[in-house]
């Protein structure tokens, strides 16, 4: 096993037992500490022997690769966006693509890791309560492991595509009475009681995979360091996984700066925002949050004091935008780029567009969004925000008329 010890993020105690997904001592919220010491003696180059992926950054992973259990994840896409940032404003923009991934979304970053040290504990059984990207991707990973998996969703919240992956994958689908943070408070008790190995984003080995996206775009950005990091915040420990693997980088001198990291909610469901906007450390949590981009409709983010952290270090910022924005947004990615994405993905851009236009972003930034999964994840969406097919008669002039309008 990789070198490193569990420790509570809030009281700095050393975790013992790897079945708890708090501290014992304090209630407090969990976080891998690496012992990078023989990285430091690497540099970039010794790593690049292995595919752009998860596993080829290994040696800041807590998981000895001999148990990995892997889809070929990662070594997604770096997109220079140069129409989109044209009309954004912001030219030297970049479009960070995980739903290239194999179940489509950046949950499968974090799922290797999370399932391979599954198996490095023996567990038989694993759950997870999600919105619908986190269950599609433990599905895959538990079959691939060929273990149980059990998926917790909130009733009638869940795109039809991540949901039937769930399904195809051979998960047992539970539909809980509630919202998400509902099916979580389920999914929870189901772990503390040892039924089963919970692998949402509370357990702190998920984002010591989800980091490698920022190892990915330190990689094919030459390790020349963003200005900025845009990244959608739903339960928020995307970008907590960014800011680690950020200080994990300085700290073996692989760079010597830091992006500022940047997170967008949408307006309906944005406990992390608000909280930054009165410039708190800590969140109040939303009862019924709503919003178009079901892969961030979450009222309690458990990273969310992460999250804040993770802004407030690096001179980061956080908003939020409409669900129309990031309608908008999205279509727009599609229809100069060519990139489908995801409506929560879509926030990303969409509040690069909205902090260009109130100038928190300058002109000159060098920015990455992250757009976190694949458009064909909630097709219903896109085709309700789309003008539907056009009635053609059968005969080439009937198709002339229609193309010269």
């Amino acid at each position: 096993m990789v070198a490193h010890e569990v420790i509570c993020w809030d009281c700095g105690s050393k975790i013992e037992d790897p079945f708890v997904n708090t501290c014992p001592r304090c209630g407090g919220l969990l976080t891998v500490k690496m012992d990078l010491e023989k990285v430091k003696e690497m540099r970039p180059e010794d790593l690049r022997k292995a595919p752009l992926g998860v596993w080829r950054y290994a040696p800041f992973m807590p998981v000895d690769p001999a148990n990995k259990v892997s889809i070929q994840e990662g070594g997604t896409p770096l997109y220079p966006v140069k129409a989109l940032g044209k009309e954004i404003g912001v030219e030297n923009s970049f479009v960070k693509f995980e739903g290239l991934n194999p179940t489509g979304s950046f949950k499968d970053r974090g799922m290797t890791m999370g399932v391979s040290h599954a198996k490095e504990l023996g567990a038989k059984v694993v759950g997870c309560a999600s919105t619908g990207n986190t269950s599609a991707s433990l599905a895959a990973y538990a079959a691939k492991a060929g273990m149980k998996c059990a998926v917790f969703l909130p009733s009638g919240k869940v795109a039809m595509g991540k949901l039937a992956q769930a399904l195809f994958f051979g998960a047992k689908v539970l539909s809980v009475d509630g919202n998400f943070d509902d099916a979580l408070a389920l999914a929870r008790k189901m772990a503390d009681e040892r039924k089963l190995y919970l692998l949402n984003s509370i357990n702190p080995y998920r984002p010591e995979g989800q980091k490698s996206v920022l190892f990915e775009i330190m990689d094919q950005l030459e390790y020349d360091v963003p200005d900025r990091i845009i990244l959608p915040v739903g339960n928020a420990a995307n970008i907590w996984a960014v800011y680690k693997a950020v200080t994990e980088l300085k700290e073996v001198g692989w760079i010597d700066k830091v992006p500022m990291l940047t997170g967008i909610q949408a307006e309906g469901s944005a406990p992390v925002a608000r909280a930054f906007a009165s410039k708190t450390k800590d969140f109040i949590p939303e009862e019924h949050p709503e919003t178009v981009a079901t892969a961030i409709r979450i009222g309690n983010p458990v990273s969310g004091r992460k999250a804040l952290h993770a802004m407030y270090s690096t001179g980061g910022f956080c908003t939020t935008v409409t669900d129309e924005e990031i309608i908008k947004a999205q279509q727009l990615l599609g229809r100069r780029e060519g990139v489908c994405v995801e409506p929560a993905s879509a926030a990303s851009v969409a509040g690069l567009k909205k902090l260009r236009e109130t100038g928190v972003v300058d002109r000159d930034e060098r920015v990455v969004c992250i757009c976190t999964g694949n458009g064909l994840k909630d097709p219903d969406t896109i085709i309700n925000n789309c003008a539907p097919p056009i009635k053609c008669g059968n005969s080439v002039a009937d198709v002339e008329r229609i193309l010269s309008q």
